[in-house]
């Protein structure tokens, strides 16, 4: 890959020291953008949603999501959802890699291996 790999995520989280440990591990060499601090998700989700989908993004498992409150969950479409994961980019799936061509959404070293090897 000639074209530095963009890794989006919250430094802390569990996802994404498992993720940066695979790429450090199988030597892809990558930038980490830590999205809470840098501000960056919001001016990114459009187009993120449009190459992976608002349902691929918006982590609905995660313990952000649960704090909501019902109204808040509630009829959740596309617009709700950028909204929602500006307000709260925790909510974002950690984490996203943006290889140029291909945005990867969350950590599966079966796909991480696959796309980037």
């Amino acid at each position: 890959m000639s074209k530095m790999i963009k890794v989006y995520g919250i430094k802390n989280c569990d996802t994404m020291k498992k993720a940066m440990g695979w790429l450090g591990e199988n030597g892809v060499a990558f930038e980490f953008i830590d999205y809470k601090k840098a501000g960056v998700a919001e001016a990114n989700l459009p187009a993120w949603a449009a190459r992976a989908g608002w349902e691929t993004l918006l982590n609905t498992r995660g313990l952000m999501w649960k704090k909501l409150s019902d109204e808040e969950r509630a009829a959740v479409d596309g617009q709700k959802a950028l909204k929602l994961m500006a307000q709260y980019p925790a909510l974002i799936k950690r984490p996203v890699l943006d290889t140029g061509s291909k945005l990867l959404v969350g950590f599966a070293p079966e796909t991480y291996s696959a796309e980037l090897k």
